[in-house]
């Protein structure tokens, strides 16, 4: 956003101070206390996707696991989204850090960011070398599951200033443990091993505008697993050119990327792709397992957000025409 010709300072104090308040204003951190004497361990996912019979099913307890453990109103859902960006935004600037602790740091995982994308952050925010930050993102990647993306879960931690990569990690997976290692029961994962989940959930992430969007979006990638089509997922394009050193982490998508050649490419390439390519909410990933049983075959977004979702590819090209013309 050009911020026009204000001072950047003046512009900088203004925004953090409106943003300080809204912060007080909401609770980001979706956490939730407990007593040190209550050891309770967390609901399990719920699942209404069946890969071996193809069908997709809703599942009664959907609705209470959504009511207590994520926002679905989209209202409150997009002014949490805006809030991590907010905050992370102030996160990067050392007079926010100073005001909100001269001895700690906020440290603000978004939603959908790869993993270059969250090391970066944290090393510069937390001031490590190059070599300290390359530990770091080794011991959470390399943990078990080893995965290169997709355990860096989205969450605003609050460490000291002077916390060690072995620390960060270390807090990074509890988290990841805590959120969803312990909610993936063995019944779950006999239908849908973790690695697809996160890879899902990660294309829903980069994918959708919305929990509901995810759901309905993850209920076309299920159907199109199903009758063996190729995913075609714009995002998995992105992922592949910004995994170049002279890319952008996530480059706007033109027609010859579709012939990239990469395992991540999902237009040339069947089935998932090797591995999650960002890093989840919960909504995401209980999207990834609870789709929503459609028809659709095809779907994009309008340039306002609107969604759009299709059986046959001439009623999504046509669809494509009256909304972006001949272009498409």
């Amino acid at each position: 956003m050009i911020m026009g010709k204000k001072p950047l300072k003046t512009t900088l104090a203004l925004f953090t101070l409106g943003v300080i308040a809204l912060l007080l204003t909401f609770n980001i951190n979706n956490t939730t206390t407990v007593s040190e004497d209550t050891v309770t361990l967390p609901t399990p996912f719920p699942i209404g996707v069946d890969p071996v019979n193809k069908t997709i099913t809703e599942n009664p307890s959907i609705k209470e696991f959504t009511t207590t453990y994520l926002t679905t109103n989209k209202s409150k859902y997009q002014i949490s989204r805006w809030l991590r960006h907010a905050d992370q935004l102030l996160s990067q600037i050392d007079q926010y850090q100073q005001l909100a602790s001269p001895s700690s740091r906020v440290i603000v995982i978004l939603p959908g960011e790869r993993k270059e994308q969250v090391v970066n952050n944290i090393k510069q925010i937390l001031n490590w070398s190059s070599s300290e930050s390359e530990m770091f993102s080794s011991l959470v990647t390399e943990s078990l599951p080893q995965l290169d993306e997709g355990k860096f879960f989205p969450d605003r931690y609050v460490v000291n200033r002077n916390t060690s990569p072995e620390e960060m990690a270390q807090k990074i997976l509890e988290k990841f443990n805590n959120e969803i290692l312990l909610r993936y029961t063995e019944e779950v994962a006999s239908k849908v091993p973790l690695k697809d989940t996160l890879t899902i959930a990660s294309l829903l992430q980069r994918e959708a505008y919305d929990f509901e969007d995810m759901r309905i979006i993850s209920g076309i990638i299920w159907n199109r697993k199903f009758i063996d089509m190729n995913l075609q997922i714009d995002a998995t394009l992105q992922y592949a050119r910004g995994s170049l050193a002279h890319e952008p982490w996530w480059p706007r998508v033109v027609p010859a990327d579709k012939f990239i050649n990469s395992p991540y490419n999902t237009y040339q390439n069947k089935g998932l792709p090797p591995a999650p390519i960002a890093n989840s909410s919960m909504e995401a990933i209980v999207a990834a397992l609870n789709p929503k049983p459609t028809d659709c075959i095809f779907y994009f977004h309008d340039a306002r957000g609107n969604f759009y979702c299709t059986q046959t590819y001439e009623e999504h090209t046509r669809l494509l025409r009256v909304h972006y013309g001949e272009r498409n």
